[in-house]
C-alpha cells in the first residue's frame, strides 16, 4: 500500500485553510511557505479540488483558496479521490488477471483487499475539522476486537 504525495499534500493543504478558521481566502503560497510544499505543485492539486466542488477561488489581490463546505463536512476520503490518488493494497490492483498474473489470486489476496476496505472506511469517517481538532489520535479501528490480549506459546 502506497499513499503519494499527492493524497498527502492536498490532506494537509486543506487542513491548513481549515486551521484559519476564517471565511478568508488563504493564497496558495502561504500555505506552501507553512507546509514546505511546491506553490506550483499546490496549484495542480488546488485546480482538482476546486473542479471536485471542494474549494473555491477568490480572485484578486487578496485572493486565495477556501473551503467550500464546513471543515466538519469534508472527509480525508473526499480529497484524497479529488486528487486522483488510488490507494492500493493488493499486488493485482484490481486486474481481472489475478495477483499472480495466472488468472489465480494470491493467498493473502483477502487480507490486502479487506485492509483497503477498512482504510477507506477510516478517511471516509475522518473530517478536517478532527485533524485541526485534534480527534484522530485514539480514533477506534472500524470493526476492532473489543479486547486483544497476546498469549505467550498461542502461536505454536
Amino acid at each position: 500500500m502506497r499513499l503519494t504525495t499527492k493524497g498527502r499534500y492536498a490532506v494537509q493543504a486543506m487542513a491548513d485553510i481549515a486551521a484559519e478558521k476564517g471565511d478568508a481566502p488563504v493564497a496558495l503560497p502561504d500555505i506552501a511557505q507553512r507546509q514546505g510544499i511546491s506553490a506550483g505543485y499546490l496549484e495542480q492539486l488546488f485546480a482538482k479540488l476546486r473542479r471536485a466542488g471542494l474549494v473555491m477561488s477568490v480572485r484578486g489581490v487578496a485572493g486565495g483558496y477556501r473551503l467550500a463546505r464546513a471543515s466538519g463536512a469534508i472527509c480525508v476520503s473526499e480529497i484524497v479521490d479529488a486528487v486522483d490518488e488510488e490507494i492500493q493494497t493488493t499486488a493485482c490492483g484490481g486486474s481481472p488477471i489475478g495477483c499472480q498474473g495466472s488468472g489465480e489470486r494470491c493467498l493473502t489476496h483477502d487480507l490486502w483487499d479487506e485492509l483497503g476496505r477498512q482504510i477507506d472506511l477510516f478517511l471516509s469517517a475522518v473530517t478536517l475539522e478532527d485533524i485541526i481538532e485534534k480527534r484522530v489520535t485514539g480514533m477506534a479501528a472500524v470493526n476492532a476486537p473489543q479486547e486483544f490480549s497476546f498469549k505467550p506459546g498461542a502461536m505454536k
